[in-house]
């Protein structure tokens, strides 16, 4: 269901304030937009349990000229995020994409009556410009 990949990491002056995950899901699959949302907040979600810390995230759907995928991006509210968190996150994911979207459904809800406020899905679109990366600039 789930094809991932982890970017290498942001080059130029910026400073890498959190991580992002690319989530290219299987072509064709039914209510897509539901699994980007459950897999991204489920797996946020978790990871911030997992380590005992608040995190903030959001889940883009970044439309391009022909084609769209969908992004996770994690980032801590009060500082830089560790370089050990990858390492966290790996196996959460691919805990996930293992879920049929039943069992994705089922997952979601019982994280929500556990205390999961969901982000929802927001929309960017991304022009190729090989001068400028503005990712960081889409968050809010």
């Amino acid at each position: 269901m789930l094809r991932r990949g982890f970017p290498p990491a942001r080059r130029g002056g910026s400073t890498h304030r959190g991580l992002e995950v690319g989530l290219h899901l299987t072509p064709g699959l039914t209510d897509e937009n539901f699994v980007a949302e459950a897999l991204g907040n489920l797996a946020a979600y978790e990871l911030q349990r997992k380590r005992g810390e608040t995190l903030a995230w959001q889940v883009l759907r970044v439309e391009g000229s022909s084609s769209h995928h969908f992004r996770i991006v994690i980032r801590h509210p009060d500082r830089v995020l560790d370089l050990g968190i990858k390492n966290d996150l790996r196996p959460i994911l691919d805990s996930l994409s293992q879920e049929s979207v039943e069992e994705l459904r089922a997952r979601f809800d019982r994280a929500r009556q556990a205390g999961l406020e969901p982000a929802p899905v927001r929309t960017v679109h991304e022009a190729a410009d090989y001068w400028r990366d503005d990712f960081w600039n889409w968050l809010g």
